[in-house]
């Protein structure tokens, strides 16, 4: 069975008050933008798993911990971890952690959780 992950900052840590950040947006709408992707990579017939990080020293073993445990068809990085400038470390630190824990996968960008199946589907080939 093809295998997705997306990867996104945990919504209860995003600072909505960062302008580089969509107007409106709050932990609540991401949570469910992130159910919306998971059941769209689901009725494509894929296994979904997520990973949400926390922007700190955790980010990375938590993600390379999360890869160790299935190997995955495709890893799609969240919106939220590369569109805001000051998000330029975290960003750096999961694509690393995929290159290295997940080499066969293609890695995928979102521009918001709802999409994530079909950035998955742009490098899934079935």
């Amino acid at each position: 069975m093809t295998r997705v992950l997306f990867v996104g900052q945990k919504p209860e840590t995003v600072d909505f008050s960062d302008p580089a950040l969509p107007p409106g947006f709050n932990a609540e709408k991401i949570n469910a933008g992130i159910a919306i992707g998971v059941a769209a990579i689901e009725a494509r017939g894929w296994r979904a798993d997520t990973c949400t990080i926390a922007p700190d020293e955790t980010a990375g073993p938590e993600l390379a911990a999360k890869l160790a445990g299935a190997t995955y068809d495709c890893v799609v990085i969240g919106g939220g971890l590369r569109l805001p400038p000051k998000s330029l470390h975290l960003f750096e630190t999961v694509v690393n952690a995929v290159h290295k824990g997940a080499p066969g996968a293609a890695i995928a960008f979102n521009t918001s959780p709802p999409d994530t199946a079909d950035a998955a589907a742009r490098w899934i080939r079935n």
